[in-house]
């Protein structure tokens, strides 16, 4: 038998006789004589065959015209093409023709957690790599807390980290490291003179250390809500009503540094905190208003107290002057009189003038 092989630029032909490599045919027209089957490759793409790869190696000239990838267990390798990243290879053993493409192989490590290879971004994004990747990401103004098999490896600033993935874990615990505030609401307390009320407290704090928080504390906001609903209870109850509404403005700075190392324990730092309303319950607020009242009754009654004592000084000082002074007890009385004529509008007198001359005798003294 007989055939006739056209072999293009770029390919090469490989001649099999009972599966045992014969001949390997390069570019141009080719008669083949007897049963032999053959395979046409392209030398742009992977070389890929049915038969045993290993025993085609065994022909020099085939060997040298390829370049051969072992991929062993926990590895992969990225393949790039003149610079640009093509594929990944898994486990197993692959064979790439020399010559056409500028192919690089890099070795990847798959049983190490981080990425200490100089793999860029935009590879390790690339979807043909995704699922050999852990994407971690620590937003703006977060920590995070790197623990690999649950232990503590390091801290991360913010961020975006990937790492391997295997069948190591690997977690990412990330918190906010701004200040915060949090509202201590409808406290029902009891203070030192029995009086009860309800109180809206507020406390402003910040994570100061990150690995505390975390890891030495579980929910550290719960553990500081309950220190300081203790705090401002026993601050509370050593306090009568009026001590408190007097002291109100003051009361948070007085609880922080009550509060002492508590806070730092939890890896926290409280800046800031206060009381923001007191409500007196309905019992109380009736009380209140009564005592309000009493007072303010209490305060109108001095003021006209000390409105008639002045007035009646004043009268007696006068009286004196007009005693010991006859020209000012006449011009005391001229006023009363002209008082007294601005409201009369007429006046008729019936009978002798005595009224008249009484009149005139008064003005003319």
């Amino acid at each position: 038998m007989l055939k006739n092989v056209q072999i293009k630029a770029y390919q090469v032909g490989l001649v099999y006789k009972n599966r045992k490599l014969m001949e390997i045919l390069e570019e141009g027209n080719y008669w083949v004589l007897g049963n032999k089957s053959i395979e046409i490759h392209e030398m742009k793409d992977p070389f890929k065959t049915t038969n045993d790869l290993n025993l085609l190696l065994q022909n020099e000239n085939l060997s040298s015209k390829l370049e051969v990838i072992e991929v062993k267990d926990g590895e992969i390798v990225l393949v790039y093409e003149n610079g640009i990243f093509k594929e990944v290879l898994n486990v197993g053993q692959y064979a790439f023709w020399k010559g056409i493409l500028n192919k690089e192989f890099q070795k990847i490590d798959m049983t190490k957690v981080e990425i200490t290879e100089n793999i860029s971004t935009t590879i390790l994004e690339n979807i043909k790599l995704r699922s050999f990747t852990r994407k971690f990401v620590v937003t703006n103004q977060h920590k995070g807390l790197l623990l690999i098999d649950g232990k503590l490896d390091k801290v991360l600033e913010a961020g975006t980290y990937y790492f391997w993935n295997n069948e190591t874990s690997v977690e990412v615990r990330s918190n906010d490291m701004r200040m915060q505030q949090m509202e201590i609401a409808g406290q029902e307390l009891l203070t030192k003179d029995k009086a009860m009320l309800r109180i809206n407290f507020y406390v402003r704090y910040q994570v100061a250390d990150i690995i505390k928080a975390l890891m030495e504390n579980k929910e550290y906001d719960k553990q500081l809500y309950i220190l300081m609903q203790l705090a401002l209870r026993e601050f509370v109850g050593a306090l009568t009503l009026d001590e408190l509404l007097l002291k109100k403005d003051t009361v948070g700075k007085e609880i922080l540094e009550n509060l002492g190392n508590k806070a730092e324990d939890l890896g926290l730092k409280a800046v800031d905190a206060g009381i923001r309303d007191v409500i007196l319950t309905g019992e109380m607020k009736e009380i209140m208003n009564q005592v309000l009242i009493a007072e303010k009754k209490a305060q109108a009654n001095s003021i006209m107290r000390r409105e008639e004592t002045a007035s009646t000084r004043s009268l007696l000082n006068t009286a004196k002057l007009m005693e010991e002074n006859e020209v000012l007890w006449k011009l005391k009385e001229m006023e009363y009189m002209e008082k007294i004529a601005d409201k009369i509008g007429d006046i008729t007198v019936s009978g002798n003038s005595n009224i008249v001359s009484q009149l005139k005798e008064i003005f003319t003294k």
